[in-house]
């Protein structure tokens, strides 16, 4: 009987060993695969600090410098491209959803999910001038996008969940930095039904695309779009045209939450911890 049961436990141990190397292949298998897809080239991976597991946005400053925020905590961070430390922190307001960030020289405007913004008049003192100010958008637009544009002297941003006219819509707006408002009609509207998404067609048609941040590529002007729950990157023209859409594969972006470019158009994209490590990534994308 002794015998009987080491027999069966030998057993057991040998179809368990056997069993995790065939379900061990076919992950490597499966990984490849999706390797093999990949339409970007990764550069650099940084591992950012555990208080930025929440990471939900970035701004570039400098070649040696990014601004994060995260969002559970009204603080802005400085992340360091060279050493992976945190070089300055200052709180800008109380504990709440901070889900974008957007620099215009040591201005910084800083959206909350439920559309109200946030503009500090230099971040980088001890001491700020903090003045928030509202928009049109409300915690159903879940607001998680912000950028930039020096040639236009305006902030642009894009609803993830709802549109304002709550169809098949979702519109990118521009802001105002010195009225501090926004106009009625958006610059241009995404299609939720686009061709280009029908890798994604969900049953509502705003689901099909959930915008967690947004950058300006310096030079071309086009609109990229990060997507943190379908893992897709949009890319759009000027006037709104769909330019490219590319997969962003899990075994590099867990979550993707925040997106920057440099002046020369480096690109890179922040990920939330996700039950992992929060990670900066720098790519380049094939044409």
């Amino acid at each position: 009987m002794k015998y009987l049961s080491l027999y069966i436990i030998l057993g057991v141990m040998l179809i368990a060993g056997v069993l995790s190397f065939f379900f061990y292949k076919k992950s490597m298998r499966e990984e490849e695969e999706v390797l093999a897809k990949a339409t970007y080239t990764i550069h650099k991976t940084w591992e950012f600090p555990q208080i930025l597991n929440e990471v939900s946005g970035i701004a570039w400053v400098n070649d040696s410098t990014l601004a994060c925020i995260q969002d559970e905590e009204g603080v802005i961070y400085d992340f360091n491209l060279i050493t992976s430390e945190i070089t300055h922190d200052v709180r800008f307001g109380e504990d709440a959803d901070y889900e974008a960030i957007a620099l215009k020289g040591k201005q910084a405007y800083v959206m909350r999910s439920d559309g109200l913004v946030f503009e500090i008049a230099d971040y980088t003192l001890d001491t700020l001038d903090v003045s928030p100010f509202d928009t049109p958008f409300d915690a159903q637009n879940n607001m998680e996008s912000l950028a930039y544009n020096p040639k236009t002297d305006l902030l642009v941003t894009v609803p993830k969940d709802r549109g304002l006219k709550k169809d098949r819509y979702k519109g990118l707006y521009a802001i105002s930095p010195e009225t501090k408002t926004m106009g009625e009609n958006p610059l241009f509207n995404i299609d939720m039904k686009t061709k280009t998404l029908d890798s994604i067609q969900k049953k509502k048609a705003e689901n099909n695309f959930y915008p967690s941040d947004l950058a300006i590529h310096p030079k071309t002007g086009d609109y990229y779009l990060v997507d943190g729950r379908n893992l897709k990157l949009l890319i759009l023209t000027q006037s709104g045209k769909v330019k490219a859409l590319h997969n962003l594969n899990r075994y590099h972006f867990e979550q993707p939450e925040g997106i920057a470019f440099s002046p020369e158009g480096r690109l890179f994209i922040a990920n939330e911890a996700a039950g992992g490590v929060a990670t900066l990534l720098e790519i380049t994308l094939e044409e």
